[in-house]
């Protein structure tokens, strides 16, 4: 073996088992050769009954032989003689293997046949039932739990911090980010994404003014003049939160509101100049300087990133806590709506076909390439080997074929010529 090959996988158990098999095989065609060859020299030269015996048994020798000798030329030289075209495996492993790559390309790394066994497959029902095993939920969260956490743990304060400073801020303060930043608030704005953010602001308003109204009318009366009378400012303050209120209540209940239009106009004016207007543009990007020249921006990003990282890794570890008792949870939930949600469980497998199918029609090239790439590092002999363990057994069934056929055919041969 050259410095080149790289060597197969030692052997197995299962390996010695075929090795085994191949064997008793191998003796069982063999017997049935010297058995024909016994059987032959016993009958040599008699008529009779003895000479069709004699006629059969000369056949079988030449079909077993034969198919010997073809089994045999697939790994390697017959009685080691350089014969033509023998030892074929060893010789032209290399061509097997490009073949076998493209076989499987043509036939097996294709749209349609991975979307079809995906889809004969259900991933999605076989992955609620694999969920909803009892205790499966939860060993599946301890163990992402565990190996998030020691990831999270093993990340030191100055690797983010030289990352964040040396990476990330001198690449966004080259970068102009306005047209980025208009182009998405553009997409943002023609989807009506914006919408459920401005409801949902005007929810939390309203519901915080109606919990602490005091704090409206007291700073109202706070701004109030010094000679203005108490009941006076009692009045007004309470008239102006009630306005105020009903005045956000419209907004929120009325999707048309002229405060909504004019928001949303404002927007798209910003979006659009944030992409074509050179002042607005120029604006923005001296406002980004400003803010990542800060001496304290890194410093804030880097205390933010190990606060989250502190919560998280506490949180993770926690066996009892409330996020993993969360995470449990959602995933039986999860498991569960994938074998009782059609609908849900026909999309998970949508999705998995897709993803196959991008990945075969991009990669799939890359990934037969595996096996041509593989087999050329290999020893020619040490795969002829190999593989012969796995399919000699059943070759071996040729040569005892080979014999029983050889024998009949002589057996009928010999009987026509005396018939002629």
């Amino acid at each position: 073996m050259t410095a080149e090959m790289t060597p197969l996988l030692p052997l197995s158990g299962d390996d010695e088992a075929r090795r085994e098999g191949l064997r008793r095989m191998r003796v069982l065609a063999t017997s049935l050769l010297v058995v024909a060859a016994v059987v032959f020299a016993l009958t040599h030269g008699q008529d009779g009954v003895l000479g069709y015996v004699n006629a059969a048994s000369e056949a079988a020798m030449v079909g077993a032989i034969a198919d010997w000798f073809a089994v045999t030329a697939l790994f390697r030289h017959p009685l080691r003689l350089p014969i033509p075209h023998t030892a074929l495996i060893p010789k032209k492993k290399d061509q097997l293997a490009a073949s076998l790559q493209d076989f499987v390309a043509e036939n097996f790394l294709r749209e349609d046949v991975i979307r079809d066994r995906i889809a004969t497959a259900e991933p999605a029902e076989r992955v609620g039932r694999w969920i909803m095993t009892p205790g499966r939920a939860h060993r599946l969260v301890d163990e992402a739990s565990r190996v998030t956490s020691d990831l999270l743990g093993r990340v030191k304060e100055e690797d983010v911090s030289a990352v964040i400073t040396e990476m990330i801020i001198p690449r966004l303060t080259e970068e102009p980010l306005s047209p980025a930043i208009g182009q998405l608030l553009a997409e943002v704005l023609d989807e009506g994404a914006h919408t459920g953010l401005v409801d949902l602001g005007l929810d939390e308003m309203t519901a915080w003014l109606h919990q602490h109204p005091e704090r409206i009318t007291d700073l109202i009366k706070q701004r109030a003049p010094s000679w203005s009378p108490t009941w006076a400012t009692n009045l007004i303050a309470e008239r102006l939160f009630r306005e105020a209120m009903e005045w956000i209540e419209d907004i929120r209940l009325d999707p048309h509101h002229d405060a909504r239009q004019a928001l949303d106009h404002w927007l798209i004016e910003l979006a659009d100049d944030l992409q074509h207007d050179p002042d607005t543009m120029a604006r923005a990007e001296r406002l980004k300087q400003r803010l990542l020249a800060q001496p304290k921006a890194a410093t804030t990003a880097v205390r933010l990133w190990e606060s989250l990282r502190r919560g998280l890794v506490e949180a993770l570890r926690a066996e009892d806590g409330l996020l993993r008792r969360r995470f449990v949870e959602e995933i039986a939930r999860l498991g569960e709506r994938l074998q009782s949600d059609p609908a849900l469980a026909e999309r998970v497998d949508r999705a998995a076909g897709d993803a196959a199918a991008y990945v075969v029609n991009h990669y799939g090239g890359e990934i037969a390439t595996v096996i041509s790439s593989t087999v050329e590092r290999w020893d020619g002999d040490e795969t002829a080997e190999r593989i012969e363990l796995f399919v000699g057994r059943d070759l071996q069934f040729i040569r005892i074929n080979g014999t029983v056929v050889g024998g009949l055919a002589g057996l009928v041969i010999h009987a026509l010529a005396q018939l002629l």
